[in-house]
């Protein structure tokens, strides 16, 4: 049994609540829509294309593929608890946020009435409602956050912050998600690794 790698995870947790913190402000200061249509502009078809694909990094779909990863290719199926357990909170916590506490939040292509403003990348299914938080924001800092506990190289602080980043803003770019869901879905993430860790650790302990 390996340990996990807490340094890592709480300097990678540290950071992603400050970006957090920093999105939340920016867009309760400057206004949800201003904000968004702030950082919502064309980067060129290089980018449209880019992003459009890159979202899925974020997806559901990966669950799978990121368990496979860590039981075969990082040999550590030991952690096969840890990546359960976050799946559920994740998902739980996610599912509660858009369909009770803030059911039917609007998008940002029916919350801001002149759509002109908004760029749009052709090809990309536009959703409507269940904004907040950004799921896939969640579920790319999650596995961002998961991998820190579970690599050493503390490149992958960087590397991997990185990556949950581009995710992150790929949701605003498509005109899926506001910042303020982006920012909220950074929170979740790092909630719900920090219940799988206490889930490994119990898990750990009866055996």
């Amino acid at each position: 049994m390996q340990l996990l790698n807490i340094r890592n995870f709480k300097v990678a947790a540290a950071i992603s609540f400050i970006i957090a913190i920093a999105v939340l402000s920016a867009s309760l200061i400057l206004g949800k829509q201003e904000f968004f249509l702030l950082l919502n502009t064309d980067l060129g078809n290089f980018s449209d294309h880019f992003f459009a694909v890159f979202t899925y990094g974020g997806d559901a779909i990966t669950w799978p593929v990121m368990i496979l990863i860590v039981m075969f290719i990082l040999k550590r199926k030991d952690a096969l608890p840890l990546m359960i357990s976050s799946f559920v909170v994740i998902t739980v916590v996610t599912q509660i946020c858009k369909y009770i506490i803030v059911p039917r939040e609007l998008r940002p292509i029916k919350d801001i009435a002149n759509t002109s403003l908004i760029h749009m990348v052709p090809g990309v299914e536009m959703h409507a409602l269940s904004s907040f938080p950004s799921g896939h924001t969640a579920t790319a800092f999650c596995f961002y956050l998961l991998f820190c506990l579970l690599i050493s190289n503390r490149i992958w602080i960087v590397i991997g912050l990185i990556y949950a980043l581009l995710v992150g803003y790929s949701r605003i770019y498509l005109a899926e998600h506001f910042p303020l869901d982006v920012g909220a879905g950074i929170i979740v993430g790092i909630v719900s690794v920090y219940a799988a860790i206490k889930f490994q650790q119990y898990w750990w302990k009866r055996r």
